[in-house]
């Protein structure tokens, strides 16, 4: 602390400004607070700068770049279609910027003062904030911890030019010819299907027994599919041992099926795995309760033990969602103005933006039947649904999770185009508490993906048009 370093008094102080941290700032500043938000690094955070949103830019690239080969089912032909990655990584960029940018403005918009700098709990009123070349103490009534995650590193897997976090993968100013990816997760397998549509040959290694587990085994079945038509080699129940550096890449060694194996590739991509980003920050001298990973314990209303701090996103209990930190830090912004907001997590959606992109909200029937329900599974697939087959789109199917005595649904899974999408529907319906008859006689507009859902509500009532029961 420098010499005549007087304290500034803050009303409420959010640290981090990505998708928890300024959402909450916004909302508590709605609430009538005086909002302060300080982030050592960019508006956005994570999401918003190196995750959700480029990473779904480079897909979508991917994506046009895949179309642009033609579709000889649809007569469609083409010729000497390329690839400048370096306007591709500009566009990226330009996304990123304006939705940064705009943060920006959205903050300033509702009064909140944005400081720069890294964060230290001196206590659980004060903080000191440091940048480059000054340190300042700060009082603050009450606090919201939203400082998110960073990529796990592997011991054997140091990251460097060669080796890539996320980070690292999104900013590559070339398509590699061959990339590793380790971790068959959410991001592994979307930066590995987004390359292998711009052409490179892709290899997963994932360490348990199949690829996304999070969700259903047909869900995955699907994305895998899909994978090996790109030329996508899954290897499951892989561990990676080791690595070494050749002229132009890296060859990685790995085990499985009590073999030991080497690929050889211009980058490995390692996704294994997120950790709280909490150790640097003062919490456990101060007596924040957090386990041994460095997650912070918090109540109904995102409290810490510490009752004017309180944490969101990464940090707490979890998968670690964009959207689950904006919901979070909405509730703890409330709280902290005395409304009686709680969390409640039944109706979060989790998605991922494979081929065919995956959703998932409320039960799955497994989890559903393990909660003590009795439930019907409808099932309608994409096959069955004339928009659909005119996107040529026609891999999947929708999955209604509902209660057998009343028809309340609390839980669905789609597999297809524009799941991502979809799936909201089915998030309004579990929240206000809708049954299947309620959807189905909602009209859906014909022909669109949406009659998918009015469809598998008939199915669950017993009265399918578009299928033979």
């Amino acid at each position: 602390m420098v010499v005549g370093d007087f304290p500034i008094e803050l009303d409420t102080l959010v640290v981090g400004a990505g998708p928890g941290g300024y959402v909450a700032a916004i909302r508590a500043a709605q609430e009538g607070q005086n909002v302060t938000i300080v982030d050592k690094g960019n508006l956005g955070g994570v999401c918003l700068n190196v995750g959700c949103i480029p990473s779904k830019a480079l897909i979508q690239a991917g994506h046009r770049y895949e179309h642009a080969q033609g579709a000889d089912e649809m007569g469609i032909t083409t010729e000497n279609v390329s690839v400048d990655f370096s306007k591709v990584q500009e566009w990226k960029g330009g996304v990123v910027n304006k939705l940064t940018t705009g943060v920006e403005g959205l903050l300033k918009g509702n009064n909140v003062d944005i400081l720069k700098g890294e964060v230290y709990f001196v206590d659980e009123n004060t903080v000191r904030i440091m940048d480059e070349n000054s340190s300042q103490t700060y009082k603050f009534n009450n606090c919201i911890v939203a400082t998110g995650s960073r990529p796990i590193e592997l011991p054997n897997f140091k990251y460097s030019d060669r080796v890539l976090d996320s980070t690292g993968a999104l900013n590559l100013d070339e398509i590699p010819e061959k990339m590793v990816v380790i971790g068959g997760g959410y991001i592994g397998t979307e930066l590995g299907t987004a390359y292998a549509n711009f052409g490179t040959e892709v290899t997963i290694l994932e360490g348990m027994d199949d690829i996304l587990m999070g969700f259903e085994k047909q869900m995955r079945s699907l994305v895998k599919r899909n994978l090996k038509k790109k030329g996508v080699n899954v290897v499951t129940n892989a561990m990676a041992q080791g690595l070494e550096y050749t002229d132009n890449g890296v060859k990685v060694t790995y085990e499985a099926k009590g073999k030991e194996e080497v690929v050889e590739a211009d980058y490995v991509l390692v996704t294994v795995g997120r950790k709280a980003n909490t150790d640097e920050l003062g919490l456990s001298e101060m007596g924040i309760e957090m386990d041994d990973k460095g997650v912070i314990q918090v109540d109904n209303q995102c409290r810490t033990n510490k009752k004017n701090i309180y944490a969101i996103g990464d940090i707490v209990p979890g998968p670690p969602l964009a959207h689950k930190a904006s919901y979070e830090g909405k509730i703890a912004a409330e709280a902290i103005s005395g409304l009686k907001s709680e969390i409640d997590y039944h109706g979060i959606p989790a998605v991922v933006f494979s081929e065919p992109e995956l959703a998932t909200v409320g039960y799955t029937e497994q989890e559903a039947k393990d909660a003590g329900y009795e439930v019907n599974a409808s099932k309608f697939p994409f096959a069955a649904n004339g928009r659909a087959l005119s996107l040529n789109e026609n891999d999947g199917f929708m999955k209604l999770i509902t209660r057998k005595d009343d028809g309340l649904i609390i839980g669905a899974q789609i597999a297809g185009a524009n799941a991502s999408d979809m799936i909201a529907e089915l998030g309004l319906a579990i929240e206000s508490g809708m049954t299947a008859e309620d959807v189905a006689l909602t009209i859906h507009a014909h022909p669109t993906l949406g009659e998918i859902t009015m469809e598998a509500s008939e199915v669950a009532l017993g009265q399918p048009i578009h299928i033979v029961k």
